[in-house]
């Protein structure tokens, strides 16, 4: 599932691997990433951890490039008002498989910690629906990671 956003994504970035400026899809993940880690109003060490392990694997990033990629995002994240700029970038720029695939990514990161809050599940929600992802794919989506990390317990799907 990952090495079709990993390919296109590596494909969009600029070369500049240090260089995160608004339009990069790389910052958009990443923002939208910090804003579902965040979104339950607390960021475990697990989390962190998960966010730093599937972008350095999805990027190739070392250490100075993948701190300064999370630095951008979270300052993206911080002045974003919602989801909208991120989503809108990357409706234009992702195929609907590699739509679906974001938001198995993010619900990666929301199990990172065991535990789905009703917030984080809101949050993949509106992404999901920004980008065009059906309320079908994304709950398969989840059940998918879900069943990785196991959490069998049905959820309050909308």
């Amino acid at each position: 599932m990952f090495e079709r956003l990993q390919r296109l994504l590596s494909n969009l970035s600029r070369g500049d691997r240090r260089n995160f400026e608004a339009g990069d899809p790389r910052l958009a993940v990443m923002a939208l990433c910090i804003q579902v880690m965040e979104s339950d109003g607390r960021v475990l060490d697990a989390e962190r951890s998960a966010l730093r392990e599937r972008f350095r694997t999805l990027y190739d990033l070392d250490n100075a490039d993948l701190a300064a990629l999370i630095e951008a995002g979270t300052a993206a994240a911080g002045e974003a008002i919602d989801f909208f700029q991120f989503t809108s970038e990357l409706k234009r720029q992702l195929s609907e498989e590699q739509k679906v695939d974001l938001v198995g990514l993010l619900w990666e990161i929301v199990y990172a910690d065991g535990e789905r809050s009703e917030l984080e599940d809101h949050a993949i929600w509106r992404i999901a629906d920004l980008l065009g992802v059906s309320g079908r794919e994304r709950i398969m989506k989840r059940q998918e990671v879900a069943g990785r990390h196991g959490d069998n317990r049905p959820g309050d799907d909308n």
